[in-house]
């Protein structure tokens, strides 16, 4: 009796559970469509850019296809994101934000905001690692609170008309890797930010009227900035409201010269490489012995001093241009986007990649840092990224690849990955895995770019480096779990793979569908309203997968291998327990026995993994 009086207890509490659980996620789904609710009451929007904001639908997630909003997963009304920037809306810092309690980044960028921010705004955005209110017009002192934003990467505020003296509890932001101030009204000393973490020049401290200190010019003694204040404060009347409104006038007018002046002056948007172009003496330290010595100045004439029209692609890693040396040489540099590791610890990453080679991985040539660039140089990829040839701009000229072509791309990435995974020392989770990662040589040898690069990228705790900081990758490729538990693993690479076979078997984009069923067409309804996995998932569930099959595809005789890759790719993609996933070895080796008769692989350079290794494998990147 008193064994069943227990069962039923924890029958009981185990339901109550449940049920508190649920609740939680349901009151956090509503707070959030709340949230985006008020934001739009409280913002003008003259331009109509937030007409997709229509509130009332009961479908799960329907807020993620709102303009300028991202969530963490697009069936869950859960904000990841906000970003409005250039969109000309009006009023002031919009507090119903406070409501979006996943936000961690918000972007109100290039708008007409007005007014102070509010004094306690780490209530409203307490987990927000990138924070960009630049190019408006907010006003008052900047509220010393923010410094409780403690996973704050990115403050950008420059070009408002915050006035008084900059909070000294700045300094406490040890995460900030990107800051400005510059284009207000600020005065008084800058605090002594940590320059081993937060590298600042000038610029992000430029047209203020009265800011001093390194690095600007050093304030001057007891008569500084704050007494003359005091002084002109105590003088009152007229002549100071005329005098103040001069000085705002002015500085207001100047700002917009500085704006003005830089857009005609930049409109390659590459001043980062002119001002480099100064740089005397700066080597490129190169891999391959066989590759003539170069410098900078040589990077600079191979891409035209990194010319707008020379860049090939653009992620979340960086920037790539494509370059030719005087000799005729074509190679690939990547601009990374900013890493506060220090030079030593850049060299000592950059000497580790160059030593990861494999048939199917982008060569890293050499790489070179100047000031704070650091430019990577790459073995140049004729036929460009897989995305692109997938899905081409220009769509009246295109040509779509064949099947062979497509599987021996599948084949070649996989065993690329697999063998990051596997065989690599140290062995690699690649974290940022999609067709716009994996490049393509003149015969369609697919080769993955930006292995390793993701250790560079400022994790929000230094010691942990699989934790996924904000744009944790290209949306679409993303596994489900990763909102949860915040932490790469091998089996969120599988997830990611997965989409890209799912994108080589229908010819759709990761992120969206742009054809929907024969059925739905003939109805001449609008396409499917969600990402490619969810749309595999819907065909599968109404038995017509058939109908995913890119059409020029379909007839060519080839129908049972592109089913057998679109079945792996669906294990591949499997939301629910991650652990149900193939590793990568498994992908690569299911792929190669479907091109078998093709003849694409060379012999294997792979170690059969075994369980153990796979667990030892995970912890050692969660430790590392």
């Amino acid at each position: 009796m008193m064994v069943s009086s227990r069962l039923v207890l924890a029958v009981f509490i185990t339901n109550s559970l449940w049920l508190l659980l649920l609740s939680s996620l349901i009151d956090a789904n509503e707070a959030n469509v709340n949230c985006l609710r008020t934001i739009y009451n409280q913002v003008k929007d003259p331009n109509g850019y937030l007409t997709s904001w229509v509130f009332g639908n009961q479908t799960a997630g329907y807020i993620c296809k709102f303009t300028g909003v991202t969530c963490w997963h697009d069936d869950e009304n859960r904000v990841l994101s906000i970003k409005l920037g250039g969109y000309g809306l009006t009023g002031e810092f919009p507090l119903g934000i406070k409501n979006c309690t996943d936000l961690t980044a918000l972007d109100l960028s290039k708008n007409n905001f007005s007014g102070p921010l509010p004094s306690n705004i780490t209530d409203s955005i307490p987990l927000v690692t990138i924070l960009d209110l630049s190019y408006n017009q907010f006003s008052g002192p900047i509220p010393p609170s923010i410094s409780n934003i403690t996973f704050l990467n990115s403050l950008m505020l420059q070009h408002n008309q915050f006035t008084g003296t900059l909070p000294a509890e700045l300094v406490l932001l040890g995460r900030l890797t990107s800051f400005s101030v510059a284009g207000n009204l600020l005065t008084g000393p800058i605090p002594a930010f940590n320059e081993t973490t937060l590298k600042i020049g000038v610029d992000a401290f430029a047209s203020n009227p009265g800011l001093c200190g390194k690095p600007l010019d050093a304030c001057k003694g007891p008569k500084s900035s704050r007494g003359k204040v005091i002084v002109i404060a105590a003088v009152g009347g007229l002549s100071v409201a005329a005098l103040v409104v001069g000085v705002v006038l002015f500085f207001y007018f100047r700002r917009l010269a500085v704006v003005r002046k830089k857009m005609r002056d930049d409109p390659e948007e590459n001043r980062w490489a002119r001002i480099l172009k100064g740089q005397k003496g700066v080597k490129v330290f190169m891999f391959k012995k066989s590759v003539s010595k170069m410098k900078l100045s040589d990077l600079m004439k191979a891409t035209e001093e990194f010319k707008k029209d020379n860049i090939i692609g653009k992620g979340r890693t960086g920037t790539m241009y494509k370059g030719v040396l005087e000799d005729g040489t074509p190679l690939m540099v990547k601009r990374l986007q900013d890493s506060q590791h220090s030079e030593k610890e850049l060299d000592s990453e950059m000497k580790t990649l160059g030593s990861v080679k494999h048939r199917n991985l982008v060569p890293l040539l050499g790489y070179c840092i100047a000031k704070k660039e650091r430019l990577l140089i790459y073995e140049y990829m004729p036929n460009g990224y897989l995305y692109d040839q997938l899905h081409p701009s220009d769509e009246d000229s295109y040509n779509p690849m064949d099947w062979p072509s497509r599987l021996k791309i599948a084949i070649g990435a996989a065993k690329g990955l697999a063998w990051l995974h596997h065989s690599c020392n140290p062995r690699i989770i690649h974290r940022n895995i999609s067709s716009k990662c994996i490049l393509l040589t003149a015969d369609f040898e697919p080769k993955i770019s930006d292995f390793g690069l993701a250790r560079l990228m400022n994790p929000i705790d230094t010691h942990l480096s699989t934790f996924v900081n904000v744009e944790f990758g290209d949306f679409g490729y993303v596994a489900p779990e990763y909102s949860r538990t915040m932490v790469a693993t091998p089996k969120g690479d599988v997830y990611s793979f997965g989409v890209v076979l799912l994108e080589l078997v229908t010819g759709q984009k990761a992120t969206g569908v742009t054809r929907d069923s024969e059925e739905e067409e003939d109805k001449e309804e609008s396409c499917f309203k969600g990402n490619l996995v969810e749309w595999i998932t819907k065909l599968s569930s109404e038995s017509k997968l058939h109908e995913a099959i890119d059409r020029s595809l379909v007839g060519k005789g080839v129908d049972d291998e592109i089913f057998k890759v679109l079945k792996v790719a669906c294990n591949c993609v499997l939301p629910e327990v991650a652990k149900q996933r193939p590793t990568m070895f498994e992908v690569y080796q299911f792929l190669r026995a479907i091109g078998e008769s093709y003849n694409f692989t060379t012999e294997d350079d792979i170690l059969v993994p075994s369980e153990s290794g796979e667990a030892d494998f995970i912890e050692e990147l969660i430790v590392r």
